[in-house]
């Protein structure tokens, strides 16, 4: 998707907050939040690391430096493997106009040897938050990988995806009751851009949003 096409279907759906998370890789971050400059919508970088166990986990942060950072470490966790566009893709970076920069011939379609736990540890230590993605779907998800939420994890949310129904969803997975749930658009395509989870937050910050899904301080997380 181009940056600015972005920003303006952001924008079009009423969207206030969104997070840029490409697949094990934050490079793509700083043009949309250059291409938002002065329109009033705030990005937040991230990544959608996919962990040794298959899981996918959302990391937010605050600045492109603590995303890179952490991209830093992911890559020396990735396996060395060249790209195979005709199978996964051409991987380009692009700039806040969407001209092209470069494509990253390294694979990234892959899992990086780091757990879910140690990965949610780190993202902290970065002063991100970290929220395993879309686990009620059947691949790469917390719940099709392991069966259940382990004990003790550290992570700040659960995200679900659009079609999580709650009556169904807590009757199969009892443990979703005790976590705050997300809602998140898992958008690949213009056209798949949603409102997702409401925010009450002072600013756009992950520390604001750590906050409002632990519900504490008057912030709060509504999702759906």
């Amino acid at each position: 998707m181009i940056p600015p096409l972005i920003v303006r279907q952001a924008l079009h759906l009423g969207l206030g907050l969104i997070a840029i998370t490409d697949h094990n890789a934050c490079d793509n971050a700083a043009a949309v939040l250059e291409a938002a400059e002065g329109t009033g919508l705030r990005v937040l970088p991230g990544m959608e690391l996919q962990t040794r166990e298959e899981v996918h986990l959302l990391c937010l942060f605050d600045t492109t430096e603590q995303c890179q950072k952490w991209q830093d470490e992911v890559w020396t966790k990735l396996p060395v493997a060249p790209n195979k566009p005709d199978v996964f893709g051409e991987q380009f970076v692009v700039d806040a106009t969407g001209q092209l920069i470069r494509t990253e011939e390294r694979l990234l379609a892959t899992s990086a040897s780091i757990a879910l736990e140690e990965a949610a540890d780190r993202v902290h230590a970065l002063g991100g938050v970290a929220i395993p993605a879309h686990v009620n779907r059947p691949s790469f998800s917390l719940l099709a990988n392991l069966g259940f939420v382990p004990e003790g994890l550290d992570v700040d949310a659960l995200e679900v995806t659009s079609r999580f129904e709650p009556e169904a969803g807590f009757r199969q997975w009892p443990q979703l009751k005790s976590w705050p749930l997300i809602v998140g658009g898992d958008a690949h395509r213009l056209n798949e851009m949603r409102r997702g989870t409401r925010f009450r937050i002072a600013d756009p910050t992950v520390r604001e949003i750590g906050l409002a899904l632990k519900g504490e301080e008057g912030r709060q997380a509504v999702a759906g």
